[in-house]
């Protein structure tokens, strides 16, 4: 192996305050699934949602800790990796197991007894104060979330908040703390995950939804793809591995944000536009259980309801 991939490979960057904090969450979204399975027979705690929150909590692991996240400050190229199993991956993994109810399980009765309360009293409260209430439901809206979702996006990848961000670690840190929150919020609404504070979309709107974020990140990922001048001057001042120019680096970044980026929420599309299928031909099920066969069905009646009354 090439000496300097084995020694890419071999950095981690294992910051404590990150390793610690991925840990807690991941303990206790176990001790509350194993406790929540216990009394549920599996029903609610089942082996698929505990996969889906573990690779969540593995993909934010790779993204922040493991050499991608070493090599993201010397290639612009594995900083666009970084991003996109950031916003696009570990948000979706964490919340389709549908992680507060299991967390709240990690806990005393009467711990979960309190926080059910408070979210009572938060519904009270949101129901009686028209002004405070609208304006929070409007601030966590599905069209706020895409708005602040595509916003955010957008100004870390402008030249000058991008070089600002890798030259100070607080800020590169508030960079990813913003990437993550927004991609939170805005996959909260697709997959619908609680606690839900806004009625639940209809399935083909989520589906408009997840497709929406498809043009600002193509036009982001093209504009980065084409550029004949380096758009972050930052990466110039580096030595260049494995004899990967800027520009050269510059275009492999826009390619990654532009296909597999935008592959994240056509596959999104897909599952929700599957999901739709399936309860549209559950529904048909349940009107008509007992189809006729095709050729077993009787023949009609040609003497209609006069035919009948006099049989």
């Amino acid at each position: 192996m090439n000496p300097l991939t084995r020694a890419l490979l071999l950095s981690w960057d294992l910051r404590p305050e990150i390793l610690v904090a991925l840990t807690v969450l991941g303990a206790l979204h176990f001790a509350g699934w194993l406790r929540l399975r216990r009394r549920s027979d599996g029903r609610f705690a089942n082996c698929w949602r505990l996969a889906s929150y573990t690779g969540g909590i593995l993909v934010l692991a790779l993204a922040l800790l493991s050499p991608i996240a070493v090599l993201s400050s010397q290639l612009f190229s594995i900083h666009m990796v970084q991003h996109l199993l950031l916003m696009m991956v570990a948000p979706p993994l964490l919340l389709l197991a549908n992680p507060f109810p299991t967390f709240l399980w990690a806990f005393p009765t009467p711990v979960r007894i309190a926080v059910a309360a408070a979210f009572r009293r938060l519904a009270v409260w949101l129901a009686a104060d028209a002004v405070l209430g609208r304006i929070l439901l409007k601030a966590l809206a599905p069209a706020t979330a895409w708005a602040l979702y595509v916003l955010i996006f957008f100004a870390w990848h402008d030249g000058n908040a991008y070089s600002l961000a890798l030259r100070f670690g607080a800020l590169h840190g508030l960079e990813h703390f913003t990437f993550f929150g927004a991609a939170l919020l805005f996959w909260w609404h697709v997959i619908g995950a609680a606690p839900r504070l806004h009625p639940k979309p209809a399935q083909w709107l989520r589906v408009a939804y997840v497709l929406a974020m498809i043009p600002p990140n193509m036009l982001l990922g093209v504009a980065l793809s084409f550029a004949e001048t380096p758009i972050y001057p930052y990466y110039e001042s580096l030595p260049r591995l494995y004899s990967l120019s800027v520009m050269d680096d510059q275009v492999w970044g826009g390619l990654i944000m532009w296909i597999p980026g935008s592959m994240m929420y056509v596959i999104a599309a897909l599952a929700l536009l599957a999901r739709l299928l399936t309860s549209a031909e559950q529904s048909a099920r349940v009107r008509n259980p007992h189809p006729p066969v095709m050729g077993l069905a009787p023949p009609p009646n040609r003497g209609g309801p006069a035919a009948l009354a006099s049989g």
